[in-house]
């Protein structure tokens, strides 16, 4: 455990807290936490996730800038509804994804875990996206991830990192419940 993680574990919890409830500051706070967890993904060897964390960068970007345009006449932030189309073709993008990225880092480097780490990588992805289009539908995809992602970090000996996971899926079933209200009530 290191001062590093201590802090992305903070900075990760309020980003996503923030998220679940539609308030713009996440945006600035997840990419904080970002930058955080690339270093501290460097360091032990996750080289997926600690891509991930630079693409993630880029989709808190367009995640930002699409939240801007997509408030609702009260300011709040509105939810859209995920057709069934969209959501099978974000699931083969992320399978496609886990298995293009787990091949090049099983053989290209010396990544810890490449196939797991490839997988949950990839429908992270999937899952920020469906977040930054404001899909109440991203939760459930995130439960499942971080659900995995407790165990790998776990294994890895990144406890506080498996104990923020095992938070965030708690927080999704909380921002589940909240964006799909708000999706009804709209």
């Amino acid at each position: 455990m290191s001062w590093l993680e201590i802090v992305a574990v903070v900075i990760s919890f309020l980003g996503i807290w923030f998220t679940a409830k539609r308030w713009m500051l996440c945006w600035p706070i997840n990419l904080l936490a970002c930058a955080l967890y690339f270093a501290l993904f460097l360091d032990v060897r996750l080289y997926a996730d600690m891509v991930l964390q630079a693409l993630f960068g880029a989709a808190i970007v367009y995640g930002w800038i699409a939240w801007a345009s997509g408030k609702a006449s009260g300011g709040d932030i509105a939810v859209a509804r995920l057709a069934p189309a969209p959501a099978l073709g974000g699931l083969l993008a992320g399978a496609v994804g886990a298995v293009a990225i787990g091949w090049f880092t099983s053989r290209h480097t010396n990544a810890a875990l490449p196939w797991t780490d490839a997988t949950l990588s990839s429908f992270s992805l999937v899952a920020q996206y469906w977040t930054a289009r404001r899909h109440a539908a991203s939760w459930l995809l995130w439960i499942v991830v971080d659900i995995a992602y407790v165990g790998m970090f776990l294994f890895k000996g990144l406890l506080l990192t498996a104990g923020l996971y095992a938070a965030m899926v708690a927080l999704a079933g909380f921002g589940y419940a909240r964006w799909r209200n708000a999706a009804t009530s709209a």
